[in-house]
């Protein structure tokens, strides 16, 4: 099961907590669904929980670079992505997408990163 909730942290900064299985399917959907919601709600500073993340495949991948894509298409928009670990963080490095995405051990650590 997928469950994704955020929240916010601090002005212009949303923790997003991504739990379960992000795979294909319909509900996958809600991570760039989400995102594109923030921003136009005037957020500009994601950190994205993966702690709870414990599979993803390559259809959970394309979500955060559809995500990143969007915050991108911001002024002043950053995405970091905290705590992935085992199989989840080794999707991201096999894709080489760690170059891509801003990773940190956990949360505090991404927060601290803020821009």
């Amino acid at each position: 099961m997928f469950q994704i909730e955020y929240e916010r942290v601090q002005p212009g900064m949303v923790l997003i907590h991504v739990r379960g299985r992000l795979m294909l399917g319909a509900e996958s959907h809600q991570v760039e669904q989400l995102v594109s919601r923030l921003l136009k709600e005037g957020e500009r500073d994601f950190v994205f929980n993966l702690e709870g993340l414990t599979h993803i495949d390559s259809t959970g991948i394309g979500r955060f670079i559809a995500s990143y894509n969007l915050i991108l298409e911001v002024e002043g928009a950053s995405l970091r992505m905290a705590a992935a670990t085992g199989a989840v963080r080794s999707a991201f490095r096999v894709t080489k997408l760690d170059t891509v995405f801003p990773f940190f051990p956990d949360v505090e650590t991404a927060r601290a990163a803020s821009n």
